[in-house]
């Protein structure tokens, strides 16, 4: 069956009809029109292309032969209840398993990062038998209710810190409490959960996680201080919670070096609880949770049966396993390595250049560009954040977002086929975006200068 093809107007004018106005648009000024992908560029009603570095769940590339093919057949074959018995789900979680620690054995299959973070907090609870969360600042972990309350980003916005949720420093060693010149900033960040679980303590309540992104997204592509986690699920462990890492962003060989980014903490940290989504599914609705043994006990034996109606169903799990083929097959984390790498050296020495910059962080495929306007009193240079992004999209047809609690982290994390000749041309691009821009502002102080003399 042929659909209609509507206008860009008329497309435009019906989502605004049509669809809840808190569902936003990237560039909601202009909105771009995307009718097809593959690999890492999009393309627009006229077959204009743009190099996406947005879509992070698109891992393997839009539209993957292997994934579309295993999708297709699967779907001709067979896709129903996952509580029949089917192959699909137990081959996958086995796959997964081989890329996990021992310890995280037993998976529970859902349809989003939402989900399996929700799921995780109910491990949690009902393993420790306590209510009480610690969270990083700026954190964000989804969209339900279960999950807004455990997000500093959203409920500040919102309803306000439920008193069973403490907000612990994010580890930024950019502008945080402890920063590059601090002789040991990961023991430093793990003392303030630890001093905060004390407090937790005082008031007579009891821990049950510690729930983290790996490498905090929304609160900047923050890199973790060596140490840090290691620490942290020591102090929490003694506490009698457990530690909770949230993997939908960083997952599935982002970081290059490691499958996992809760990896990059070194061989002897290992999560109790790691929750993935987004490039599972490679654009396809699929989530897990992994856990322990122990944990998933505890969640049986509370008598009520666990069941997710498309969770880990044959169709899913048929496209999960294929975006693992495609991950090894194609080297995609030897590809993250290489392009990452170039990619944070070339903004890197953009950064001795352009005073604007004042960081660049990242591993693998996930970089981020901080902009500030005074680099001694690292100032957020928010305005001029959005305005790359705008004109990288407009001029360039790159598309980029930005994150961090001031948004002026311009973000990169691509679709995993980057390549060396999409970093190289994303650095000439925002190298021609800044020179401009610093161009501008020479001219309106020269201006404003005038100005004053003649006056």
């Amino acid at each position: 069956m042929a659909f209609e093809k509507l206008r860009k107007e008329e497309t435009l004018a019906m989502r605004k009809r049509l669809i809840g106005q808190s569902c936003r648009l990237f560039y909601s000024d202009e909105p771009v029109k995307i009718i097809k992908a593959r690999g890492q560029y999009l393309f627009d009603e006229n077959d204009k292309r743009y190099l996406d570095c947005i879509s992070n769940v698109h891992h393997v590339g839009h539209c993957h032969p292997s994934i579309t093919k295993a999708a297709a057949e699967q779907m001709d074959l067979l896709n129903t209840n996952a509580r029949f018995l089917h192959d699909n789900i137990v081959m996958y979680a086995d796959r997964l398993a081989a890329t996990l620690p021992e310890k995280l054995c037993v998976f529970y299959f859902v349809n989003s990062g939402s989900e399996a973070n929700d799921l995780a907090l109910r491990l949690a609870q009902q393993y420790t038998q306590h209510q009480d969360v610690i969270v990083l600042d700026h954190a964000y972990h989804g969209h339900l209710m279960s999950l807004i309350d455990i997000s500093p980003y959203k409920f500040r916005k919102l309803a306000g810190q439920k008193e069973w949720v403490h907000v612990a420093p994010l580890p930024d060693t950019y502008r945080g409490i402890y920063r590059e010149d601090h002789p040991n900033p990961g023991q430093a960040y793990a003392d303030t959960v630890k001093d905060l679980i004390e407090e937790v303590h005082r008031k007579g309540r009891k821990i049950s996680a510690f729930f983290a992104e790996s490498l905090p997204s929304v609160g900047g592509q923050i890199i973790l201080p060596q140490g840090y986690s290691t620490k942290v699920a020591e102090y929490v462990r003694s506490a009698g919670g457990v530690f909770v890492a949230d993997e939908v962003q960083t997952g599935f060989g982002r970081v290059g070096s490691h499958f996992w980014a809760f990896q990059l903490q070194g061989e002897g940290f290992c999560p109790d609880i790691v929750t993935m989504g987004k490039p599972m599914g490679n654009g396809h609705p699929l989530a897990c949770v992994a856990t322990t043994v122990e944990i998933a006990g505890a969640f049986t034996a509370n008598g009520v049966e666990y069941f997710n109606t498309f969770g880990g169903n044959p169709v899913s799990c048929a496209i999960g396993l294929a975006v693992l083929d495609v991950i090894e097959k194609e080297d995609l984390r030897g590809n993250a390595t290489r392009v990452g790498a170039h990619l944070k050296d070339l903004l890197t020495k953009l950064q001795t250049q352009h005073q604007i910059i004042g960081d660049v962080r990242g591993v693998g495929l996930f970089v981020g560009l901080e902009l500030v306007s005074d680099r001694d009193q690292k100032t957020p240079a928010t305005e001029t954040a959005a305005r790359v992004v705008k004109r990288y999209r407009k001029e360039d047809q790159i598309c980029v977002s930005t994150d961090g609690p001031w948004e002026n982290v311009v973000k990169f994390k691509p679709p995993m086929c980057f390549s060396m000749e999409d970093a190289e041309l994303a650095v000439r691009c925002i190298d021609r975006i800044l020179t401009g821009y610093q161009l501008e502002v020479k001219l309106k102080c020269q201006l404003h200068m005038i100005f004053l003399f003649l006056k």
